[in-house]
């Protein structure tokens, strides 16, 4: 997501389906991303594709420590096929005073367990892809659904350039290529955007567009 957002040290551990997907989009999107997988023949199928693997298993702490867990910001739990291997993977990045730690939930009951825990965020997979995580963490964006063509909608908070002045001043859309849909202020109604409305710092903006030129835009400052 280029700026602030393209240096993010990210820890994965689990590389099935969800915390590959993350993974991958991740490390496309230009961060460092470290995976701890159990699964020998998992670890070496993402071999040079993320930017380090520790073919090792999260629930024995010791390697969470080892990988030098406590200097990464954000973690994103990608194991599912086992509950238990889930709560224990994550309370050891708890106990690693990572500040930001995503984890899948394959129930309510297991979503509770993570909450408990002090996992900040708990994702069920059926409404939240490993690729859509992707484009959550490190705060810019607040939602991301993509389409199949490449086509996006994207909550995000305004970039610099467009604060205190009229989206026709801040011309984002012959910029950036995206269509700001709306604008909600806090604690207000959603409002459809037209020319002469004024962007102010705390709005939320609603925008469309391809995802790689929506990426582009959530990469400004």
């Amino acid at each position: 997501m280029g700026g602030k957002n393209s240096d993010l040290d990210v820890l994965v551990v689990g590389l099935g389906r969800f915390g590959g997907a993350a993974a991958l989009e991740l490390r496309r999107l230009g961060h460092r991303v470290v995976a701890i997988e159990t699964d020998g023949f998992l670890a070496e199928k993402f071999l040079g594709r993320l930017s380090s693997i520790i073919h090792a298993d999260a629930t024995d702490a010791q390697v969470v420590r080892d990988a030098k867990a406590s200097r990464y910001k954000i973690a994103i739990v990608g194991v599912g096929s086992s509950v238990e291997a889930s709560v224990l993977a994550s309370a050891n990045l708890v106990d690693a005073g990572i500040p930001d730690i995503w984890a899948k939930a394959t129930s309510p009951e297991h979503a509770r367990i993570l909450d408990r825990i002090g996992v900040q965020h708990i994702v069920r997979p059926e409404a939240d892809t490993g690729r859509r995580v992707a484009h959550l963490v490190g705060g810019k964006l607040q939602d991301y659904i993509e389409f199949d063509d490449g086509f996006a909608i994207v909550k995000m908070r305004p970039p610099t350039e467009a604060i205190g002045f009229t989206l026709a001043q801040s011309a984002l859309r012959s910029k950036y290529g995206v269509t700001i849909v709306g604008v909600k202020a806090p604690g207000e109604d959603f409002t459809y955007a037209v020319p002469s409305t004024k962007v102010s710092a705390h709005d939320t903006l609603i925008v469309s567009g391809p995802t790689e030129l929506l990426e582009r835009l959530a990469s400004r400052p």
